[in-house]
């Protein structure tokens, strides 16, 4: 009868050890594979990579191939808010009439990006990685001529430099795990 017992207490803690041990190689992908991007990339930073890749539980049990796709998911989750996020800076009164037009450039550039992420998301699926890598990059154009708008006058401020400096990194994360699988180090 004891030994009865025994078994499914067994059974369990291996079950659990199981569980964390995939969770514990997982995170393991998570910081190397950052480490590596945060090398060969000084565009990418190694704290906004595995912060950015954990905050997917799906990320938890997940390859190098299937961190690239949540990279992309997370690229286009962030130019669909940061869309949404220009439509309402531009119902604001305050903003000059140049600084109006730098949002309404930006929404448009923002627009695109979505179709943009969705193709990429597309084409990573079929491992197309040089139809993905086109898409990335525009989007990681786009935040970038986004952002280069509101510096081409003096004294004018960006209110989207954190996000366009997100997708920058969004982008430059997908791109190098594109890279990593295009190259088979992984």
């Amino acid at each position: 009868m004891r030994s009865l017992f025994i078994f499914p207490i067994f059974h369990a803690l291996f079950l659990t050890f199981l569980i964390m041990s995939q969770g514990t190689i997982a995170q393991s992908l998570i910081n190397e594979t950052c480490k590596i991007f945060a090398q060969n990339d000084p565009n990418i930073d190694y704290n906004f990579c595995t912060t950015s890749l954990q905050a997917d539980p799906a990320s938890q049990t997940a390859t190098l191939q299937e961190l690239g796709k949540i990279s992309i998911r997370l690229i286009k989750c962030n130019v669909t808010d940061t869309r949404f996020y220009i439509k309402n800076l531009m119902k604001n009164e305050k903003w000059g009439s140049y600084t109006k037009q730098c949002l309404s450039d930006c929404f448009e550039l923002f627009s695109v990006a979505i179709p943009s992420a969705k193709k990429a998301m597309k084409y990573y699926s079929k491992k197309l990685y040089s139809d993905t890598n086109v898409q990335l990059s525009t989007i990681l154009d786009d935040a970038t001529t986004c952002e280069d708008g509101f510096k081409d006058k003096k004294g004018v401020v960006s209110p989207l430099t954190k996000r366009n400096g997100d997708t920058f990194q969004l982008s430059a994360i997908a791109l190098s795990a594109l890279n990593m699988l295009q190259t088979g180090s992984n």
